[in-house]
């Protein structure tokens, strides 16, 4: 395997890590109850990111591109969902 190979997988690999990330501030909010400190507006700007490097990787068949960022996206989605959730509920007490 050569050097260019090991930076593919390794990129691949990082690139889920990168992806699922928000996952331990998703824990956080719901294991707290809590999501006042967690920007939702960086997360949008995150997720339009993400969809148009999806878009772009789809345009050029580059797997890396288009699976770590789609992964991403779902993760941004979700963790903004789970902290407007989370403010809807406080705001309704």
């Amino acid at each position: 395997m050569d050097a260019d190979e090991i930076l593919k997988y390794a990129t691949s690999v990082w690139g889920i890590v990168m992806a699922v990330s928000p996952a331990m501030q998703i824990r956080t909010m719901l294991r707290t109850g809590e999501s006042k400190d967690v920007s939702v507006g960086y997360f949008l700007i995150l997720i339009v990111g993400f969809g148009l490097w999806t878009a772009y990787g789809i345009s050029i068949a580059v797997p890396v591109l288009w699976v770590c960022n789609t992964v991403a996206t779902v993760f941004g989605v979700a963790t903004v969902i789970v902290a407007l959730r989370l403010r809807r509920r406080i705001d309704a007490s």
